[in-house]
């Protein structure tokens, strides 16, 4: 199966020709090629060492290219990020709040205070995901669900037109999965391009109209229902 590209009346959001990644002598994935249109929902699925981050930081431009080129219709701030959990560390002295207001640098730089309206996009964003009244805590008092709710709330400041998200499910609670899952949708449903890494195929079944499926190269890209039935014909784990 090969990548495909989707049709859509505006430029694809990002736009990928021929891309290997990798560090140094080792290449985690070669010779990407496809789009993801704006307003698209796509989960990318593999196997542990598949390139599934390497092609998120690719996409970041956290990683350059090895060969080919991977061109951006937004300027790089437009491209919201969350990465895996494990990278945050929980000890870092910061209260919840402020963790949450970082989300805000892109719209007003570092330097700029927030403004009371500012500050109530921040607490509008934390009671989105349920954190509200817990902004004083410490970020290491928070248990898993509500750190990464908090993690998800500072991606709802930053308002990002791409957003794109490394396992955002791993280690949660059913609660908290289904209140970022409805924010995932409620930011298909605004037409941002929306790219993540998942692991759950019942999930990618449900909740992701497209799919990218990933093993060092691209297995097969496009609707989520004929990726996995061609994965699951060919006999290929994902």
């Amino acid at each position: 199966m090969f990548a495909q590209s989707h049709p859509n009346l505006l430029p694809a959001d990002l736009v990928l020709d021929n891309v290997s990644l990798g560090y140094g002598a080792h290449i985690a994935l070669q010779g990407v090629s496809g789009q993801f249109a704006p307003g698209s929902l796509t989960a990318v699925i593999g196997p542990n060492g598949s390139g599934k981050s390497s092609l998120l930081k690719g996409l970041l431009g956290l990683m350059r290219p090895l060969r080919g080129s991977i061109v951006s219709r937004h300027p790089r701030p437009a491209l919201g990020y969350l990465s895996q959990a494990g990278e945050v560390d929980p000890q870092f002295p910061v209260s919840v709040e402020d963790f949450v207001a970082v989300g805000l640098w892109p719209h007003i730089g570092w330097l700029r205070r927030v403004t009371p309206s500012l500050g109530q996009r921040v607490a509008q964003a934390m009671e989105a995901v349920g954190l509200q009244g817990l902004g004083a805590h410490h970020i290491g008092e928070l248990s898993g669900g509500q750190f990464q709710r908090m993690r998800f709330a500072r991606l709802l400041v930053q308002d990002p037109r791409v957003v794109v998200l490394d396992e955002p499910f791993a280690g949660v609670d059913e609660p908290t999965t289904a209140v970022l899952l409805r924010l995932l949708h409620d930011w298909h449903a605004q037409g941002k391009t929306v790219i993540a890494v998942l692991h759950d195929r019942a999930m990618v079944r449900a909740h992701f109209p497209q799919t990218l499926a990933l093993n060092g190269r691209v297995l097969a890209w496009g609707e989520t229902c004929a990726v996995l039935a061609g994965l699951e014909h060919a006999g290929a784990r994902a």
